[in-house]
């Protein structure tokens, strides 16, 4: 599975996490976050992917940001309109549709996004739009019944792995593309620990 690393803020950090390769880095442009970047993104391998997390802004804002930090994916956090994600897949980036899952989840809402997005991501819903630090219960995506791959997130750190392990294993991990960690890799809201992402890293490859 590849790995997104979300909520990166810190030039000397960013560039520190870059040198793991993750598949994708993930850079939050919503103002109430604690880790909202405000920052010019470090030049990056071309193997990583940029990814502009937004809630609920403009087509004309997350356009402009695509542009100013090349951006190759955003991550949709709010109430996105199918239409609007539309418009945003006819840029050069890559639209992952985000879906918040607590204790069930109705499936259904999926279907006006299967041809407007590129990847769902489910999330652990919570206060926060995202980063709230803790799992939601992963059977749920055993009734998932797209064949668009997904990114896996919310609350997964070092202490998930043997979680990951039996997920792996399951019906519901079939078209899991990328695990998204955060808030469970850090020193403070930002600040990533960069050994304890290297051992992470290091178990999805051998596992993969």
């Amino acid at each position: 599975m590849k790995l997104k690393v979300c909520g990166m803020k810190y030039q000397d950090n960013i560039e520190a996490v870059a040198n793991l390769q993750p598949d994708f880095l993930g850079f939050i442009f919503h103002e109430q976050s604690p880790r909202y970047f405000e920052g010019v993104i470090p030049d990056l391998p071309k193997s990583i992917h940029r990814v502009g997390v937004f809630v609920d802004k403009t087509v004309e804002f997350i356009a402009n940001q695509i542009e100013k930090h090349k951006l190759s994916a955003i991550q949709l956090h709010g109430h996105e309109s199918p239409e609007m994600c539309r418009i945003l897949k006819s840029t050069n980036a890559k639209v992952i549709k985000v879906f918040s899952i607590k204790d069930t989840f109705d499936f259904s809402v999926l279907a006006p996004y299967e041809e407007v997005c590129d990847y769902f991501l489910f999330d652990t819903k919570g206060k926060l739009p995202g980063g709230n630090g803790y799992t939601f219960d992963w059977i749920v995506l055993n009734k998932y019944p797209s064949a668009k791959p997904f990114f896996l997130s919310g609350g997964i750190g070092l202490d998930q792995v043997e979680d990951l392990k039996r997920f792996q294993e399951s019906t519901a991990s079939k078209y899991c593309y990328a695990i998204d960690v955060n808030s469970k890799f850090e020193i403070e809201a930002g600040l990533k620990n960069i050994e304890e992402l290297g051992t992470f890293k290091d178990y999805l490859s051998f596992n993969g």
